[in-house]
């Protein structure tokens, strides 16, 4: 069954939360999955794990609260914001299998404008070196497997900046919210909040290392790499 792609442009994002809610609650065994790329005027979306005290300054940018997983992102013009609405039951794979798809879907993405991405161990999202964007070294944060049943280790951002974040949420084995990806933003109001719930973090878009591209190419190119990392 292919992806039903749209591209919203910019839209509203609680009346978009509330659509994809009714689409998820109303769709049937035979519903087509959908793909939906947007982008936000500027807010804050503070998920369920969400804690208050990561909001440091917001000043005049909303802070709204939201039914995904994880704490406090923005989202801005200059985002490409990818929902992807897929009945897993029916895709044949597991939120956790779900979440490296969209993950990796976002790191071909960015090898499409000549960029590696990278994922660090315990920390959803996708990353990359500030100090060699291009580079193709893999990073001793990575995920890896673990023998012992020791706690794995905290997120290390050494050297890294993030590119994409990431939130999902999961109904009655259907997803909506998902992943935004960085272009070319204002990437002040990162700096207003500990991105992610972590203080300090560096948030990077593809303008600031060196690629210059449009939101349309952007758009397109994640919607591409989606449809093909998503299906069955």
């Amino acid at each position: 069954m292919t992806l039903d792609v749209r591209r919203l442009g910019q839209v509203d994002y609680a009346a978009t939360v509330q659509a994809m809610q009714e689409f998820t609650a109303q769709r049937g065994a035979g519903t087509p999955d959908a793909l939906w790329l947007c982008e936000h005027a500027p807010l804050y979306t503070q998920g369920l794990a969400g804690k208050s005290d990561h909001v440091l300054a917001p000043g005049g940018i909303p802070v709204v609260a939201t039914n995904r997983g994880g704490q406090v992102t923005y989202h801005g013009p200059g985002q490409v914001v990818a929902y992807p609405l897929i009945d897993l039951q029916r895709a044949g794979y597991y939120v956790k299998e779900y979440v490296y798809r969209v993950e990796e879907a976002v790191i071909r993405t960015l090898a499409h404008f000549g960029v590696t991405g990278h994922r660090v161990g315990g920390a959803p999202g996708i990353y990359v070196r500030l100090d060699d964007p291009r580079g193709h070294a893999l990073l001793p944060q990575r995920p890896q497997k673990r023998t012992d049943a020791a706690a794995p280790p905290a997120p290390d951002f050494e050297g890294l900046g993030k590119i994409a974040a990431l939130g999902i949420k999961v109904s009655r084995h259907c997803t909506y919210h998902g992943v935004a990806l960085n272009v070319a933003m204002d990437l002040e109001p990162y700096s207003r909040i500990n991105p992610c719930g972590y203080a300090g973090l560096r948030t990077v878009d593809l303008s600031t290392i060196g690629v210059h591209t449009t939101w349309d190419e952007a758009a397109q190119v994640l919607g591409q790499q989606l449809s093909i990392r998503l299906a069955p």
